[in-house]
């Protein structure tokens, strides 16, 4: 069974997601305010937080859901061919186009692959540092609605 890279990719930026939307804080009504006005309250820190913090959940969510970029493909038979090209032309200048060819697909591919591999490591890098970002911002926001939940009287953990 073959399994696709956007499924794996898809599959890591949801694991990395999850636990920043997942690690909000928990609020105790420890002055018998009621759940209707828990709600309210919440409802009311968390706009308070957005304005103060400029961290918007809703955008963070859809960014984190966007497909990340798939790693780039063929890059090594593309070298390949471009390699047999130009090892042909060299090849026929000297004589022997198909030696050349052969020489120049095997140096291009391996020229080739190690720049796809190289690009694909960059993306992830890449990729990484957003998903870091995301989940600095988010700590940021849920602190807010820490503090000021924690200001109108709830318990935070």
């Amino acid at each position: 069974m073959k399994v696709s890279p956007r499924v794996v990719t898809g599959l890591a930026v949801l694991l990395v997601a999850w636990p920043v939307f997942a690690q909000q804080p928990i609020f105790y009504p420890a002055k018998g305010q009621s759940q209707q006005r828990q709600q309210t309250d919440q409802g009311e820190c968390q706009v308070w937080a957005k304005q103060n913090t400029g961290v918007d959940p809703a955008a963070l969510a859809q960014q984190a859901g966007r497909p990340a970029a798939s790693p780039q493909q063929g890059g090594t038979v593309r070298g390949a061919a471009g390699g047999a090209a130009l090892g042909a032309v060299g090849g026929a200048i000297g004589g022997n186009a198909g030696t050349g060819a052969a020489i120049g697909a095997a140096t291009g591919a391996m020229v080739g692959g190690v720049r796809q591999r190289r690009n694909n490591q960059a993306a992830a890098q890449q990729q990484q540092a957003g998903q870091q970002q995301v989940s600095q911002q988010m700590e940021t926001f849920n602190r807010a609605v820490a503090a000021c939940m924690s200001g109108r009287g709830y318990t935070v953990q």
